[in-house]
């Protein structure tokens, strides 16, 4: 369909038709898989001139993407309302590629004190052994307090809203522009926004996702993705992700793709389910809070109310301070809808305890009882609930 007449139609039409050749086209519905490393040219002039326009996704050789990838990026991008999308193998490639593609020996870095485990992990032991240092700071900084942490050669500000444990929102608009006041790049982990929020309408130079969740939805894939809205941000990024030798499986960028078609839907159903159970369990007296952004009681409601058009399906809890660690053991291990795992964003429900497994070093993230990170799947939301209410009945 044309451009114009495409962007002016809703989310779940557009994921249905993105990444298509189109309905009018002779074939099969999907795209092909497209797998293979060399790459033939006519003549060598054409050869010449390929690999001077390998940005543009021209295939020069297997390792920068074929058909099946650029269909995956350019619907990553237009989910993220970015202009171009690298692909990469999984969501923590996907964190790394942006920071190696901004970062030198002797730049200075800005993380959340809330980030995502492994991108704290590559921050605190290999990079500083790339002669790069990062300071962790309080998610909830205002503009003023980040502009004070910005140091001549801070070159990335990087945030995380929420973050994937315990919830906090940033300011995201305040800190990009006390960064780019400053010349520093603002990169942004927005898996859990995935499209409702808008990165680049705030400020954000760089989007990353971990495709393994919404996108994919079924627990089955590995990917990752880095979105930019400038020719000069995407060259960056694709320069860092070829010169690492970072790639992604057509076969997963497939079954991305036909992820993303069902994605509205999941979303929507997931969404509701999601603030459905976390207002239930408010209403618990063996939960002392419930972070979820979308809940008026979350202290950064009003942030989520102005940046977000809707919310997933991932949260946390705050068991009373009565209950230990022993406790909230019994507790997830009580559930029998809920599965014990890391990720989130497929179709199955998840509890992960989290305090004692995360590390702070910014003074942020204490909440005065044991934390358990809750994802809602596509179950009945009978069924949780009532899963939910035999474990809470096992602390006592």
């Amino acid at each position: 369909m044309p451009d114009d007449q495409h962007s002016r139609h809703g989310f779940s039409t557009r994921m249905s038709h993105a990444g298509r050749a189109g309905v009018r086209i002779h074939g099969f519905v999907n795209p092909a898989v497209h797998r293979g490393s060399t790459v033939l040219h006519p003549d060598c002039a054409a050869r010449r001139d390929g690999a001077a326009k390998r940005f543009d996704q021209h295939m020069t050789y297997g390792t920068q993407g074929g058909p099946t990838h650029y269909a995956l990026e350019d619907t990553i991008a237009e989910i993220e309302g970015g202009s171009r999308c690298t692909i990469v193998g999984t969501g923590l490639a996907a964190v790394v590629v942006p920071l190696l593609a901004y970062l030198k020996a002797g730049d200075h870095c800005l993380m959340p004190d809330n980030v995502y485990g492994p991108a704290r992990n590559i921050a605190s032991t290999m990079m500083v052994g790339w002669g790069i240092e990062t300071t962790f700071y309080d998610p909830t900084v205002d503009e003023a307090a980040m502009a004070a942490l910005i140091r001549p050669n801070t070159k990335v500000v990087y945030t995380e809203s929420p973050g994937s444990h315990t919830f906090e929102l940033q300011d995201i608009p305040a800190i990009a522009r006390a960064a780019h006041a400053r010349g520093a790049k603002v990169l942004m982990d927005n898996t859990w926004g995935i499209h409702n929020f808008q990165p680049f309408r705030h400020g954000v130079d760089v989007s990353i996702q971990a495709l393994t969740k919404y996108v994919g939805g079924h627990s089955d894939i590995l990917l990752g993705s880095v979105t930019v809205n400038s020719d000069e941000d995407h060259r960056a990024v694709r320069a860092a992700s070829s010169t690492m030798g970072h790639y992604a499986s057509p076969d997963d960028c497939w079954l991305a793709l036909r992820g993303v078609r069902t994605m509205a839907l999941r979303l929507r159903a997931q969404e509701a389910a999601a603030i459905e159970i976390a207002q239930w369990l408010e209403r618990q007296p063996q939960v002392k809070q419930v972070l979820h952004p979308a809940l008026p009681s979350h202290p950064q409601h009003a942030l989520f109310k102005r940046d977000f058009t809707g919310a997933c399906s991932l949260f946390g809890i705050v068991l009373d301070p009565r209950y230990g660690q022993e406790d909230m053991f019994r507790f997830v291990d009580s559930l029998t809808l809920f599965g014990i795992g890391a990720s989130w964003g497929g179709f199955e429900s998840l509890a992960l305890p989290t305090t004692g497994f995360i590390t702070r070093t910014a003074g942020t993230g204490e909440f005065g009882g044991q934390t358990v990170r809750i994802h809602i799947g596509l179950e009945d939301v009978e069924d949780l609930r009532a899963d939910l209410a035999q474990g809470l009945r096992a602390l006592g």
